[in-house]
């Protein structure tokens, strides 16, 4: 058969199984962010990538490819700690998504701010509400058509409004210092290490971790490449040293031109670009670069709303969804998964009418999403832990090295850096308004008691006969 050949012709190089992890995490989203950071961006970026980004790769490859049937996180946790924490851990890989999508809009509605030749829209908080529901359901409809509609969406925002914009925005921010323009980040006293006295002043790492988020994703391909043992880690450091360099370098152009304090974290990059461009006599392409980055950012939603949908949906096979939401259409899509994700984004969105500013709630949804995300992390990690010991002999194609201490201290680093970013994100940035301390804490509190408190009821309120319909319609 022809899925069996294991000819060269067949396997994945190094480079193209690093662009593809690349592809995965690389988003313009979170540059903001960063550059709002000035020189202690180095330590965030740092501290994401060696005790977060490094440890998620190794870990998922070795789960990758000891169970290759599919499933992904849910299988793997299953196989750990049973089905009931399986089906919390893909909850939460879905849940974190759909929190995600305002956030993500919000940077298009930014973008799209400049298109329309009107930067203060940026700040509208009605504007970003319209923006973001009614892009988050053009983009539900094309993924109701399958995805083979939706694939030249995605394929064209990835090329056209992530990479072509990024490279822009470096060549222009190296330009600008090559020239002998002063650099914003470097006035006043900077620091390469945040100051450490305040938890507010380092709550951004919650978000910045984020952004280094969904290599599990990838570690698919890990039994794809000639020799896994040494190509995939040659990959993932290929991989994390260009979106190390394309995250700070683009970071690093924004920063240089616009103070920290005038840096919106939705429409940041484009106030920086904005001056970048005049100052080259090129303002015309603005709106082009808004019109791209903005559809770079659907291509992202397209991509992202029924993969971590259909996640969810395969648990049905095991009988953790009620027979209501097997519903799909001749598209293989399940529609009703979708209206309700649809749903939860709607009122999730809300939130941007309710806090002092834009940027504030697109922090506090970036702080809900991250700690909801790491705390599947953890599960990931403490489950490939159990699983050297409970299934020794399962063969992986793929191993953290040096054996089982290799795997604790692996998996050790990324819990701890996981619950630390936890910890962190739980105090109210000091670069930011985000209203009362009291309201921060406890909207991020009662998020994640609810968000994880509902996968634990559905799986304790599900019904014998939900397994037995889904094995007939199996049969």
């Amino acid at each position: 058969m022809k899925g069996e050949k294991t000819g060269k012709g067949h396997k994945l190089n190094v480079f193209v199984l690093a662009m593809m992890n690349v592809a995965v995490i690389m988003s313009l989203r979170g540059i903001p962010m960063m550059a709002k950071e000035g020189l202690s961006m180095f330590f965030y970026l740092g501290f994401a990538m060696l005790i977060f980004l490094v440890p998620t790769s190794l870990v998922s490859a070795e789960l990758a490819t000891g169970w290759p049937e599919g499933g992904g996180v849910y299988r793997w946790v299953k196989e750990a700690f049973g089905g009931r924490l399986g089906f919390v851990a893909i909850w939460l890989q879905w849940i974190q998504n759909v929190i995600w999508y305002p956030t993500v809009l919000a940077f298009a509605a930014g973008a799209l701010a400049y298109l329309f030749l009107n930067p203060s829209l940026a700040y509208s908080k009605v504007y970003n509400v319209v923006v973001i529901l009614g892009v988050y359901w053009i983009a539900t409809l094309f993924n109701f058509r399958g995805m083979k509609t939706s694939g030249w969406v995605t394929t064209f925002g990835v090329i056209g409004g992530t990479l072509f914009p990024a490279i822009v925005i470096i060549t222009l921010g190296l330009l600008w210092w090559i020239m002998g323009n002063p650099l914003a980040f470097m006035s006043g006293s900077q620091s390469i290490l945040p100051n450490f006295k305040s938890a507010g002043n380092i709550s951004f790492l919650a978000g910045i971790v984020l952004l280094f988020a969904g290599m599990e994703v990838s570690a698919v391909h890990a039994r794809e490449v000639q020799n896994p043992k040494k190509d995939y880690p040659k990959a993932i450091f290929i991989s994390a040293f260009i979106i190390f360099a394309v995250f700070t370098l683009s970071s690093l152009a924004i920063a240089a031109v616009l103070p920290a304090g005038k840096i919106s974290l939705t429409a940041g990059i484009m106030q920086g670009v904005k001056d970048l461009l005049d100052s080259f006599s090129i303002g015309w392409m603005l709106p082009v670069l808004g019109l791209l980055m903005a559809f770079g950012a659907m291509g992202g939603v397209t991509a992202w709303i029924v993969g971590p949908s259909k996640g969810l949906f395969a648990t049905a096979y095991d009988g953790d969804l009620p027979p209501f939401l097997e519903r799909r259409n001749k598209n293989n899509v399940p529609t009703r998964i979708l209206l309700i994700q649809g749903a939860v984004v709607t009122i999730i969105s809300m939130l941007y009418l309710l806090m002092p500013n834009v940027s504030s709630a697109f922090f506090l949804l970036t702080a809900l999403t991250a700690i909801l995300y790491l705390v599947m992390y953890i599960m990931l990690f403490a489950s490939a832990i159990r699983l050297r010991y409970s299934q020794p002999d399962v063969e992986r194609v793929y191993r953290v090295p040096g054996g089982n201490f290799g795997m604790w201290f692996v998996s050790g680093v990324g819990i701890l850096g996981a619950l630390f970013a936890i910890i962190v994100g739980f105090f109210p940035p000091a670069q930011l308004k985000t209203g009362s301390p009291a309201f921060y804490v406890w909207f991020l509190a009662i998020g994640i008691l609810i968000f994880i408190c509902t996968p634990i009821l559905i799986f304790q309120l599900r019904k014998p006969d939900w397994k037995m319909r889904k094995k007939q319609g199996r049969n």
